[in-house]
């Protein structure tokens, strides 16, 4: 092994010992980009600015329950079963993953509630309570919804959109799809009743878009979860994070938490590895970030000229909405209550409105109701039910100052939840935390606190959209909600496989070197 002096002063470099790759960042998307980093042949670290392992998909744990601090719904299981597979393993023996029904219960303001699973037939006669009149027209969206899928997500969604000769050859894709519709138009197109719109267009809010301006092509997320099913992992979301964390164990790549990324060094227009807030510098071949991409962009490259993603396009772009989360654990249960809720409030349009274009926070509100203890009593200690309940609300350009209105609006969620929901529940709360469009910003650094990174409209979508390979730094790749194909569990894994298209060869030289005393030794570095 050849040491020599590493030319930004941070440690030794090692040569001879193949390719390097450092990953920013331990969400679903940079976890899987590192066991995939891996399998191809690359020394990996992945670097962590919180003290645990998961970004969005952390963990919080107090009092006795465990909340999962955002994602909740398994809808791809074979994308985690391919990466145990790639590693020369079997999901099932790491995770249990148990099918859910119904995959979450929509209710309406008036009380009525339309229970959403796969099954055709119950679907049909769920459609029909609601509107007789409306079962051709759903016959006609389930069609749409499946050629959605074929054309969009099969054909398109690992395709890199490198470069522009990948956007012409999507664009019979797009055609087949009529991907210029939103997918407001496209329900509307085919259902008459109102209730019945809303439950065939809410699915973009899971990912951050607004059904009023998002591409129809969304509308595969129907047919992905027909398909698939909706799935929980026993012992929560934070249980795959864990079981990830261990494959990259077993494959001698560290997650390193506690390591805050100051910078992306770059020399000559090329990332040469990363500076971290302490000082310390590593080197790297590759950086990976699975940071978000507008931070990455304007907060990780200081003095880098961006020739495309510059500060004042990405200030231009449409942003997802933020999120409103209130954690809470409770000394009672309430049985009757489904593991998944979409709580629909009296408006639809006017709220979709004030939320993404107005910037206002509404007097009313919809909401997404968790109640994971209704599968999985570990969660909760015995006799006791773990809840979250998610608002979208405006992102940060609203001017909310969230120091001063959270716990008003929580009150405002709780004094609703007890009348309609829980009754009781404001005797019952034992636990209980909130996170607010400012944390998500402060902690997870995302850009003006949106939950879900730019929004998925049509000129924000694939080719449109920040590239997994960097158009402005050679050797930075991109993964994550903020890039192709966007946010969403099944989203940032796919863009784990977008990145290995466009990645180099693993050099058989390295610049590499400092990965500190623990990597170095369990890659047998010392």
């Amino acid at each position: 092994m050849n040491v020599d002096t590493y030319p930004h002063g941070g440690g030794p470099v090692v040569s001879g010992r193949g390719g390097t790759a450092i990953v920013i960042g331990s969400g679903f998307g940079g976890l899987a980009a590192a066991i995939r980093l891996s399998v191809r042949g690359w020394r990996v670290q992945v670097l962590e600015r919180l003290p645990v392992p998961g970004g969005r998909a952390r963990v919080h744990e107090q009092d006795g329950f465990r909340f999962d601090a955002g994602p909740t719904i398994i809808t791809v299981p074979h994308f985690f079963e391919q990466l145990w597979q790639l590693a020369g393993r079997r999901l099932a023996d790491d995770v249990t993953l148990a099918a859910l029904d119904p995959y979450y219960r929509i209710r309406f303001d008036d009380g009525r509630h339309f229970d959403y699973n796969g099954d055709p037939e119950h679907m049909r006669a769920e459609v029909a309570r609601f509107n007789p009149d409306d079962l051709p027209g759903y016959e006609r969206l389930v069609a749409e919804s499946d050629v959605a899928y074929r054309e969009g997500f099969e054909k398109l969604g690992t395709v890199a959109f490198d470069h522009l000769g990948h956007l012409l050859a999507a664009l019979p894709n797009m055609v087949r799809m009529r991907a210029w519709r939103t997918i407001w138009q496209l329900t509307c197109q085919h259902l008459r009743d109102p209730a019945l719109r809303q439950v065939f267009s809410f699915h973009p809010l899971l990912i951050g878009g607004n059904p009023l301006k998002v591409t129809s092509s969304y509308s595969l997320i129907h047919s992905l979860e027909r398909q698939f099913g909706v799935h929980w992992a026993m012992g929560g979301t934070g249980a795959l994070v864990q079981a990830m964390v261990k494959l990259l164990a077993d494959r001698r790549v560290p997650v390193r938490c506690d390591a805050d990324v100051r910078r992306i060094l770059v020399e000559d227009g090329r990332a040469t590895g990363v500076e971290l807030a302490g000082g310390e510098r590593l080197a790297a071949d590759i950086v990976v970030s699975n940071a978000d991409t507008a931070w990455t962009y304007r907060h990780l490259l200081p003095g880098v000229k961006r020739r495309v993603w510059t500060d004042r396009k990405l200030d231009r772009a449409r942003y997802s909405m933020g999120l409103f989360v209130w954690y809470f654990g409770c000394d009672r249960r309430w049985d009757d209550v489904p593991h998944h809720q979409i709580l629909l409030g009296p408006r639809y349009e006017g709220l979709l409105n004030d939320m993404f274009l107005r910037h206002h926070l509404a007097d009313d509100f919809s909401l997404y109701l968790h109640r994971p203890s209704a599968t999985d009593p570990s969660v909760a200690p015995a006799g006791c039910d773990a809840f979250y309940v998610l608002s979208p609300v405006p992102h940060l350009d609203s001017g909310i100052d969230w120091s001063r209105e959270a716990e008003p609006y929580r009150r405002k969620l709780e004094a609703w939840l007890e009348r309609t929901m829980l009754p009781g529940l404001s005797r019952h709360i034992v636990s209980s935390r909130v996170t607010t469009p400012q944390h998500f910003q402060d902690d997870l650094l995302s850009y003006k606190g949106a939950g879900f990174g730019m929004e998925p409209r049509l000129l924000q979508s694939a080719w449109f959209r920040p590239h997994n390979r960097s158009e402005d730094v050679q050797g930075l790749y991109l993964v994550g909600a903020g890039t192709h194909p966007g946010a969403g569990v099944p989203g940032v894994l796919m863009s784990a496989q977008a990145l290995e298209t466009v990645l180099p060869p693993v050099p058989e030289v390295s610049r590499v070197a400092s990965y500190g005393t623990e990597a170095e030794a369990a890659w047998g570095w010392r």
